[in-house]
């Protein structure tokens, strides 16, 4: 085993009875599964942010559903909890377990995609990757999702927890798309769920599946590809001039989202700061054509943004559906390999959601903190911030009458998103500096919002304990519910991580974990 895996804030591991037990039992059933001193145990134990890895006691690699439930059921067995990897992108590294001992059962071999092109669903293992999705379902049938743009991320956890990207707003979030699931449940049944079917699991899995059980396959609503997409970005050089440059940029794209009759669901919407507040950049997918964009969308973005006619630099491509995804994905390819796929960063991440407009004031703070601690050479990590629209005019997200009673999500009504991302290079400690300048980037934000802000679960915080993560993700009432549904399907609580549903309280936390 390479010795640059054990680089890194990986405490040490000694496996307990019970893991000795697990390993037992899962040599004398059919599931496949390697353990630390395995050749191959690198590429699969990797996790993406290198600055949280963890030890699994074992990692099963599954080829059948029996072989999944093989392997839950030793795991129930014998307490050890368990996690599923998708694509293994979790922020927080849930996917390895959050912890030392759990057993991580990986979906790689769970990759088919396969498209009716007479219902537009497609049923999807749930080992596939974004990237891998969109390619199928364009090469099957030229038809698309509304999820997120990095090639790599799996759809495991980016569609059970919420999943936005530029045409959400013309498509709703991944999650609405999802029409059924087959999963493998605590108690080792194999079922599939639907609207009619296992209501009460149905809805725990679209919001909070890490805590309830293993999708090994997903059915997905698909559309009609749009046949033009503009993917534009601005650049405003004087916004970064000063703090009230900055808020008053800002404003200007809200009050544009908000209030111009041109803007509905085929405008996908966000502002970057980025380079440590060195770029302001506004930037987004138009569905439609070039001609509509140039003479009615574009005008009417510019004009409401101070410093517009000084321009620093404008991209605005006309191009098709798979391409568009190509370019905003950054790779060059969308494709990944199905095997043996590693990507990595070492970062710390933080979000803010906001189901009503900004006031000034939070902007104002938020870019008064960024331009005293974080700007240039300054800045302890490198960072950037994302605040993407959510909702607005004619969005999708949480159209008909969709909210926290139809699926276990809690942002439906959500308006901006934020994104506060720092990172260092691969192989270097992450500063504790860096953690404080982002939690303080995020609070100089939430401390002027008078207590009206959330947090996005797919940018997960492993910083935040449990009570406030719950709360921050789910709110009181659909915790409460979850909490419920959590001792009907998963008494034994078999799916565990840090901050998943708990059996008991709500400060519930098992002292041997």
């Amino acid at each position: 085993m390479s010795a640059d895996w054990l680089k890194g804030p990986i405490p040490n591991y000694e496996p307990s009875l019970a893991s000795t037990s697990l390993l037992q039992c899962l040599s004398n059933s059919t599931s496949p599964f390697i353990i630390l001193t395995d050749p191959q145990w690198p590429t699969y134990a990797t996790t993406f942010n290198e600055r949280l890895q963890y030890i699994p006691a074992a990692i099963s690699i599954p080829n059948s559903t029996e072989q999944v439930t093989a392997a839950v059921n030793c795991a129930s067995r014998y307490g050890i909890p368990v996690q599923a990897k998708s694509g293994g992108h979790s922020y927080a590294s849930y996917s390895t377990g959050g912890r030392n001992g759990i057993l991580m059962i990986d979906l790689e071999n769970f990759n088919s995609i396969s498209l009716n092109n007479r219902t537009g669903v497609a049923a999807v293992g749930g080992g596939v990757r974004l990237g891998d999705l969109a390619q199928g379902i364009w090469d099957q049938g030229r038809r698309a999702l509304g999820h997120g743009t990095c090639p790599g991320v799996g759809i495991g956890g980016h569609f059970t927890h919420g999943g936005y990207g530029y045409s959400s707003r013309a498509f709703g979030l991944a999650l609405e798309q999802i029409t059924g699931l087959d999963v493998v449940l605590a108690n080792g049944s194999f079922v599939k769920v639907d609207n009619e079917t296992l209501v009460d699991v149905y809805y725990a899995l679209r919001g909070a599946a890490d805590s309830f059980g293993i999708v090994t396959t997903f059915y997905l609503q698909t559309w009609v590809a749009p046949e033009v997409v503009i993917n534009f970005s601005y650049s405003f050089p004087q916004a970064l001039a000063s703090v009230e440059n900055a808020t008053a940029a800002f404003m200007g794209v809200q009050n544009f989202s908000l209030s111009s009759p041109v803007v509905d669901r085929n405008l996908g919407l966000g502002v970057t700061i980025g380079g440590n507040a060195t770029s302001y950049l506004v930037h987004g997918t138009y569905f439609g054509s070039i001609e509509t964009f140039n003479k009615t969308i574009a005008p009417a973005l510019l004009e409401a943004i101070p410093f517009a006619p000084a321009l620093n630099e404008s991209s605005v491509e006309p191009t098709d559906w798979i391409t568009s995804l190509t370019m905003l994905g950054g790779e060059g390819n969308l494709t990944v390999p199905l095997h043996g796929f590693v990507q990595q960063d070492n970062f710390y991440a933080k979000s803010v959601t906001a189901n009503v407009s900004f006031t000034e004031e939070p902007i104002r703070k938020f870019f008064q903190y960024a331009y005293s601690f974080g700007r240039g050479e300054n800045a302890p990590v490198s960072w950037f911030s994302i605040i993407n629209l959510y909702g607005g005019p004619d969005s999708q997200i949480g159209a008909e009458g969709r909210n926290e009673s139809w699926a276990a999500y809690a942002g439906f009504d959500d308006l901006w998103v934020v994104q506060n991302y720092g990172n260092v290079p691969l192989n270097q400690i992450f500063p504790q500096r860096g953690i404080q300048f982002l939690d303080g980037l995020n609070d100089a934000m939430t401390k002027a919002m008078n207590g009206s802000y959330n947090a996005y679960l797919n940018y997960i915080d492993p910083e935040l304990d449990r009570d406030e993560a719950w709360h921050l993700y789910y709110g009181q009432s659909l915790f409460q519910r979850l909490k419920s549904l959590k001792r009907e399907i998963d008494p034994g609580d078999v799916f565990w991580n840090p901050q998943s549903i708990p059996v008991w309280n709500d400060t519930w936390i098992d002292s041997s974990r």
